[in-house]
C-alpha cells in the first residue's frame, strides 16, 4: 500500500516569496564579482614556468 504524502506546513515566507516572484518577476541571477585590488601579472610566464604549471 503506498504511503501518504506527509502534507506540508503553511510558511509565510514562502507564501510571501511565491506573491512576490508573481508580481514583480523573479529575482536576476547572481553575477562573478571581479577582485578589484588584485593586480594583473606584471610579465608574461617563461617557458619554464608554463612547463612546471
Amino acid at each position: 500500500m503506498a504511503r501518504k504524502k506527509k502534507t506540508k506546513r503553511f510558511r509565510a515566507v514562502t507564501a510571501v516569496k511565491e506573491l512576490a516572484r508573481e508580481r514583480v518577476g523573479s529575482p536576476p541571477a547572481g553575477q562573478v564579482v571581479v577582485e578589484k585590488k588584485k593586480k594583473p601579472e606584471k610579465y608574461k610566464l617563461t617557458l619554464g614556468k608554463l612547463l612546471e604549471d
